[in-house]
C-alpha cells in the first residue's frame, strides 16, 4: 500500500505530543459496488475501530439517493468517519484517535484492503499540541456505563 505521512516536528526533528492522532485517509480507485453498500461499510469501519482496539461507544450510518454512504462510530478514544463517492470511486475517512494504545494503522489497513482501494494515501495530523515542549498528556478515560445519546431527524 503507498502512503504518504506528514508528522508535525519540533525544530530538530523530535516528534510533537498532542491530545491525538488523526489519520486523514483517501481511498482513490476503490470498489464502487463496495463504497455504495451501507451495510459492507458498516461492517468495514466496526471491524477496523476493533481491530485498532478502540471502544465502540456508538455508530450511526446513512445511505443516499442515487449513490453513497455517509457513516460514524463513535468510539471512546474520538472517532471513525466515511463519505464515500462509488460514481468516482472515493472515499473519505477520518480516524480520530486520542492516548497511546490505540493502533490506528490498523485500522487504515483493514479499511483500504476491504475497499479495495488501489491508490490510497494517508495524511496523520497531530491534534491538540497544547505546548511546543515535548510534553505527554493524560488520556481521558471513558465510563462505559454512561448515557449515549443521539439525534434523530
Amino acid at each position: 500500500m503507498k502512503k504518504l505521512v506528514y508528522i508535525l516536528k519540533k525544530k530538530g526533528g523530535e516528534n510533537m505530543n498532542g491530545l491525538g492522532r488523526h489519520l486523514l485517509l483517501e481511498l482513490r480507485e476503490a470498489e464502487p459496488e463496495t463504497l455504495n453498500d451501507v451495510e459492507e461499510i458498516k461492517w468495514i469501519l466496526i471491524k477496523a475501530a476493533e481491530e485498532a482496539g478502540a471502544t465502540i461507544i456508538d455508530y450511526t450510518f446513512r445511505k443516499f439517493s442515487p449513490q453513497g454512504v455517509s457513516g460514524v462510530v463513535v468510539i471512546a478514544e474520538s472517532h471513525l468517519s466515511i463519505h464515500t463517492w462509488p460514481e468516482y470511486g472515493y472515499a473519505a475517512v477520518d480516524i480520530f484517535t486520542c492516548g497511546d494504545s490505540l493502533k490506528p494503522e490498523k485500522a487504515v489497513s483493514i479499511i483500504v484492503e476491504a475497499t479495495k482501494s488501489k491508490n490510497p494515501v494517508v495524511l496523520e495530523v497531530k491534534r491538540g499540541i497544547l505546548s511546543y515542549k515535548n510534553v505527554k498528556y493524560p488520556h481521558k478515560t471513558c465510563d462505559k456505563d454512561a448515557e449515549t445519546s443521539s439525534i434523530v431527524l
